[in-house]
C-alpha cells in the first residue's frame, strides 16, 4: 500500500490516500475485501476534494464512517472509498453541532457530562455521528430524528454545500431522505437541540428501560443514570463493541422491525396462531395511518433462530436474535447466507420478509 503525498493545510494533514486498501479493518463485522483506493479525510474540505474529484472523473466512490452499518463483499470496492474522519464538537448553550465523523458514542457521553438531554438513550451505538441522520438513528424510545435540528451536507447534484432543516430530511422509522437518495448527499455536519432539565434525562419512554430504572414510563431520571443503564441493557444484548467478544463483531440489529398494514397484520396473526396455538400473539405497536409494526426479534425466535444458532463462522448473536455475527474467521458470503436463511425461514414461517438494515456494498440479499 503506497500512500500518495498527502495534501496539507499549514502543517494539519488533510487527507492520506492509500492504494489497495484493505476494507475489513474499517467496519465492526470486520468482513470485506479491499478498496483499490482508499482516502482518509480529517476536513470537510477535504471530504468534498474527494467527492468531486471521484464525480468528476466517474469513478464509484464508497462512504465510510463508523463502518458499524456496513458490509462489504469479499472482492472489496472496485473504487474509491472515503473514509470521514472529521472532528468536531461545539456546544452553544443547548445547540450542539457535531462533525461527522466524530464518534456517536463518545458525543452522547459529553453531552450528559455538559448536563444536557435529549439523545442520552442513544448511548453506545457505534459509528460516527454523520451516519445518524441517514438511518435515522434510535434505541431505547429515542431517534435523532427527534432533536436534530439541520445537516450541513455536500449536494452531489448541485455540486455545492447545503443546510437541510430537519423538516426536509424525510425521516420515518430507520429512514431518510439521505438514505433515500445514496449517491446525492454527502453528510458533513449535523447539529440538535437538546434540552437543560437540570441534570435530568428527557421523559422515559421505552418500557424496558423504565423497568431497569425503576420508574413509570413518562418520569425523568439523572442523566447519567440513564446513559449507564442503557449502557447495561445494550451490553447485555452484544450492542458494545468489544473487540474480545466476538459477538460485537457485527452491525448491531441486521433486520429492521417490519411495518404492515391491517391486512398483513391480520395475515400475520392469522399464521402465528396457526403454528404457535390460538392464543400466540405477535408483538404489535401502532405506527400510525393504520399501519402496525412487529418484532423482528420475536419472529425470528419463533421461526426456530435461537441464540447462538448456526455451525458455521458467521452465526446469531448468543446474546441477542437480531444481531448476525462474525466469529473470527468467516466471510462476507458466510453472513449472507446465514441472513438468506433467516430472511426466509421467516418468510416461510410467518409470511414476513425481513428487510436487512445495513447497508451492502458489492453484493446483496
Amino acid at each position: 500500500m503506497a500512500p500518495d503525498r498527502p495534501r496539507t493545510l499549514g502543517r494539519v494533514q488533510e487527507r492520506h490516500v492509500a492504494k489497495n486498501a484493505p476494507l475489513a479493518p474499517l467496519t465492526t463485522f470486520r468482513l470485506g475485501g479491499p478498496a483499490n483506493r482508499l482516502v482518509t479525510a480529517t476536513t470537510d474540505d477535504a471530504v468534498i476534494a474527494a467527492v468531486r474529484e471521484a464525480d468528476d472523473t466517474g469513478t464509484p466512490l464508497l462512504i465510510i464512517g463508523g463502518g458499524s452499518n456496513l458490509v462489504i463483499g469479499d472482492k472489496g470496492f472496485d473504487g474509491t472509498a472515503l473514509r470521514i474522519a472529521t472532528r468536531g464538537f461545539a456546544l452553544d448553550g443547548t445547540a450542539l453541532e457535531l462533525a461527522a465523523g466524530e464518534n456517536w458514542s463518545d458525543a452522547v457521553a459529553r453531552t450528559v457530562a455538559a448536563g444536557l438531554a435529549g439523545v442520552e438513550c442513544l448511548a453506545g451505538i457505534p459509528g460516527s455521528a454523520g451516519a445518524t441522520p441517514i438511518q435515522n438513528v434510535g434505541a431505547y424510545g429515542q431517534d435523532v430524528s427527534e432533536t436534530l435540528t439541520e445537516v450541513v451536507a455536500y449536494d452531489r447534484r448541485a455540486g455545492e454545500t447545503v443546510t437541510l432543516p430537519a423538516a426536509e430530511c424525510g425521516f420515518s422509522y430507520r429512514h431518510s431522505r439521505f438514505k433515500q437518495h445514496p449517491d446525492r448527499f454527502v453528510v458533513l455536519r449535523v447539529r440538535f437541540a437538546l434540552e437543560d432539565a437540570g441534570g435530568l434525562s428527557a421523559p422515559v419512554r421505552y418500557a424496558q428501560t423504565a423497568r431497569a430504572l425503576g420508574v413509570a414510563p413518562g418520569e425523568r431520571v439523572p442523566l447519567a443514570t440513564a446513559r449507564e443503564t442503557v449502557l447495561a441493557l445494550r451490553a447485555g444484548k452484544g450492542m458494545v463493541l468489544d473487540p474480545a467478544d466476538h459477538d460485537t463483531w457485527s452491525a448491531g440489529s441486521f433486520f429492521t422491525n417490519p411495518v404492515l398494514t391491517e391486512d398483513e397484520h391480520t395475515e400475520l396473526v392469522r399464521r402465528v396462531r396457526e403454528r404457535l396455538g390460538p392464543d400466540a400473539a405477535p408483538p404489535a405497536f401502532p405506527d400510525g395511518g393504520g399501519r402496525v409494526k412487529t418484532s423482528a426479534a420475536w419472529l425470528i425466535e419463533r421461526a426456530g433462530f435461537t441464540k447462538g444458532y448456526g455451525s458455521g463462522p458467521a452465526r446469531i448473536s448468543t446474546k441477542h436474535t437480531l444481531a448476525l455475527t462474525n466469529r473470527g474467521e468467516a466471510t462476507t458470503e458466510d453472513l449472507l447466507a446465514l441472513a438468506r436463511e433467516v430472511r426466509d425461514g421467516v418468510r416461510d414461517a410467518f409470511g414476513v420478509t425481513l428487510v436487512n438494515e445495513p447497508v451492502t456494498v458489492g453484493v446483496s440479499l
